[in-house]
């Protein structure tokens, strides 16, 4: 039975729907990094990342009114480049949110030990958190979806809250004190004798951008819903940027506040949750890593809701084997999910619990998938897709221009980005050392070994099917 038009959500609704997929963990782990990578122009960065996030979303919901399958990249690219494309992208984006996933649990376990005194970066610790944490999630899960959706509207406001105390307790102490502070001196700001922000290059202002960006990402998946929305090919390119300018407005008063109030504790703290470390106040800062913990274990909750189901959808489109279709009484969806954790533990012990390398990585390996979409969504406008989709209205804005800018721009950010620090060694002067076997073997794996692994299964998979 198909849904009323009254049913389906509305243009607010939408809206309410990407604030709410955007704002995760991203502006609690990284302004720290931001603001030690670009100085006095972070506000700037999280400008340009809030304009690339609209940029590629208008492409992502360029797409979704063509095709309303579930699997949004997935969906889109084997919709207009076919099964092998349509595949590959599938499992990447499988291996994008198994990281996305891994890097919460990291953030949820290193909060939960700061707040309890205990050191996060003890790599023994942290490993039995992580399991902890991931025993929790699987009984959550069992549980079923109820359940689920709880912790998740819980989560929404736990972090709702936190942001707001941020901007506000910020602007209270602003005036109630009198401190304010040049932004420009945040450049000039030293430790042990060295400048804390190094001299601002392309290279550097692009990996600020980057890291900035992962604060954006969730937008991608927001248009998978849009056989559940009213007239989805008119208000998702309206309703997702007006949701990334709401949140841009939030990120940079969040940070601006930081940087007038505190520069030198939001960039030389060892908290995970950076920005809780520019108040003085315990309990203040408390209140705001308990309201960052709850949102990104919420977070959490989702992505293991969300994950698993990549692979099922695949199975579903006879791309993976029938038996990953499987579910519980509940409704739980058991083979993807256990393969899903096993990922999300593996990738950051891989990365030795390093957040930083972790961010920028999840960052990384969904920007195939921010070039891929608009060159489907061009594909649809040109009727040249290799499966039937909807005949929906062509813009040459949403459709061809929005596409075009998103590539060049993706494109401009790979090019510039500094490959060298991500995956080689730095010592203390930043100088290169060596490589780092990690994160070049976890890319190898992610862009090469686990695509060919699940291609050769699902190969043999459909032959003895015929």
């Amino acid at each position: 039975m198909s849904k009323s038009e009254n049913d389906k959500l509305g243009f607010w609704s939408i809206v309410l729907l990407a604030i709410n997929a955007i704002i995760g963990s991203g502006i609690f782990l990284t302004p720290g990094s931001v603001v030690q990578q670009a100085g006095s122009k972070a506000l700037i960065v999280y400008f340009i990342a809030a304009l690339i996030a609209s940029v590629l979303a208008i492409s992502f919901a360029a797409a979704a009114k063509y095709v309303t399958k579930s699997g949004a990249a997935y969906a889109y690219s084997k919709a207009a480049f076919g099964n092998n494309v349509g595949f590959y992208m599938g499992i990447l984006r499988y291996f994008s949110a198994s990281v996305a996933w891994g890097v919460m649990a990291v953030g949820v376990i290193k909060s939960t030990i700061s707040i309890f005194g205990g050191n996060p970066n003890n790599n023994w610790n942290v490993t039995w958190g992580f399991l902890i944490l991931m025993a929790v999630i699987t009984i959550i899960n069992l549980f079923g979806q109820k359940v689920l959706k709880y912790v998740m509207n819980m989560a929404t406001i736990g972090k709702l809250a936190a942001l707001v105390l941020i901007i506000v307790a910020g602007v209270i102490l602003l005036i109630t004190t009198g401190a304010s502070s040049n932004l420009n001196e945040v450049d000039q700001l030293t430790q042990n004798g060295q400048k804390i922000v190094p001299a601002l290059t392309t290279t550097g202002f692009v990996m600020a951008v980057v890291s900035a960006f992962y604060a954006f990402t969730g937008f991608e998946s927001v248009a998978s819903g849009s056989d559940d929305m009213q007239d989805p090919e008119k208000n998702l390119p309206r309703a997702i940027p007006l949701a990334i300018l709401v949140i841009a407005i939030v990120y940079i008063g969040v940070v601006a506040v930081a940087m007038i109030l505190n520069p030198r504790a939001l960039m030389t703290t060892k908290q995970v949750v950076a920005i809780a470390a520019i108040f003085q106040n315990e309990i203040l800062r408390d209140v705001i890593l308990v309201g960052a913990l709850v949102s990104m274990f919420g977070i959490n909750v989702a992505s293991s809701f969300n994950a698993p189901r990549i692979l099922e959808a695949m199975a579903r489109e006879n791309q993976l084997s029938k038996a990953l279709t499987k579910r519980t009484k509940n409704n739980f969806p058991i083979r993807t999910f256990f393969i899903s954790v096993g990922l999300a533990i593996l990738i950051p012990m891989a990365f030795e619990y390093n957040m930083v390398n972790l961010i920028t990585l999840s960052a990384m390996v969904r920007f195939l998938g921010f070039i891929v979409v608009p060159l489907a969504v061009i594909q649809f406008f040109r009727g040249k897709s290799k499966e039937q989709v909807l005949d929906a209205p062509r813009n040459i804005w949403t459709d061809v221009v929005a596409p075009v800018v998103s590539i060049i721009l993706v494109i401009f950010l790979l090019v510039e980005y500094n490959w060298r620090a991500q995956f080689g060694i730095m010592n203390a002067k930043g100088e290169f050392v060596g490589l780092n076997w990690y994160a070049i073997a976890m890319m190898i794996f992610g862009f090469i070994i686990l695509p060919a692994i699940m291609f050769l299964i699902s190969k043999k998979e459909r032959q003895r099917n015929n």
